[in-house]
């Protein structure tokens, strides 16, 4: 994947530290920048109280559509005193549809970047995470707070489980790892076998992606009875990775809401930025 565009979004009164990081991000790769604002309309009322609560609903929809206006006024002058190719857009969607919106919007670009304001933001942060994963078929970007984003990674973490995601998520990354120092192709309790990781497990990956160019070496790690996400994390340390890259979602959502799962562990938990696809 050669990125030319990426996509970052920010909410109306949150994201100002985000877009700095994307800016500095995209004028150092000389790559465009395109920035959604999202505002989350208030929905519309419904019942038989509804025409006696309608002007309210109308004041609050006119207030959040004023905010929108400004934030974008603001984000497009402040991106036009510099040298950085960006566009700006904005959308006003209910709650129920602002992922399909974000997916829509993710559709045209090589990557999307939620940093850290983003993700602090409850709803929206989640409604984005979903859409740009679900609903635009490219790859995300996690940047945690204090971790800055990189496409030009020196040191690479590929969390490799021979499973769909996994190659969806190396595919969308090979040029990343090709151009990177060291691939750390990481495989937790790998299982040999035509079912499992194959006869040598990570072997046919790291063939792969040497043939790309990649300086990767294969490391299988025992859990020791620890979450896989938990062990990503630290091998991640142990190998001074600037980037980790993995699958999404093998799990449902539904599953990974109820019950956790290594996705939503790495969302919430991730020291350093994590791409993710699926």
């Amino acid at each position: 994947m050669s990125i030319k565009t990426i996509l970052t979004i920010i909410g109306t009164e949150n994201g100002d530290d985000d877009l700095t990081l994307a800016m500095k991000l995209c004028e150092d790769e000389g790559v465009h920048l395109s920035v959604l604002i999202v505002e989350i309309a208030p929905a519309p009322p419904v019942g038989e109280f509804a025409a006696m609560v309608s002007d309210g609903w109308i004041q609050d929809r006119q207030a959040g559509q004023k905010r929108l206006d400004d934030r974008s006024a603001a984000v497009t002058a402040r991106l036009a005193g510099t040298s950085i190719s960006a566009d700006v857009s904005s959308a006003y969607p209910e709650l129920a549809w602002a992922d399909e919106v974000v997916g829509r919007r993710a559709r045209y670009a090589d990557l999307t970047i939620a940093a850290a304001g983003l993700l602090g933001d409850e709803v929206l942060g989640a409604r984005v995470i979903e859409g740009a994963m679900f609903s635009s078929g490219q790859p995300v970007m996690v940047v945690p707070a204090g971790a800055k984003p990189t496409i030009s990674p020196r040191r690479v973490l590929l969390a490799w489980d021979a499973g769909i995601e996994a190659s969806r998520a190396m595919h969308a990354a090979v040029d990343l790892l090709a151009g990177a120092d060291a691939v750390h192709l990481t495989l937790i309790d790998p299982v040999e076998g035509e079912d499992g990781h194959g006869a040598e497990p990570g072997a046919d990956a790291a063939t792969y992606l040497a043939r790309r160019g990649a300086k990767v070496s294969v490391d299988r790690l025992p859990s020791g009875g620890k979450p896989i996400a938990a062990v990503l994390r630290q091998h991640a340390v142990d190998v001074a990775a600037d980037l980790i890259v993995m699958g999404a979602y093998g799990h449902s959502r539904l599953r990974q809401r109820m019950f956790g799962g290594t996705t939503k562990s790495m969302l919430d938990e991730a020291t350093v930025p994590v791409l993710f696809a699926r």
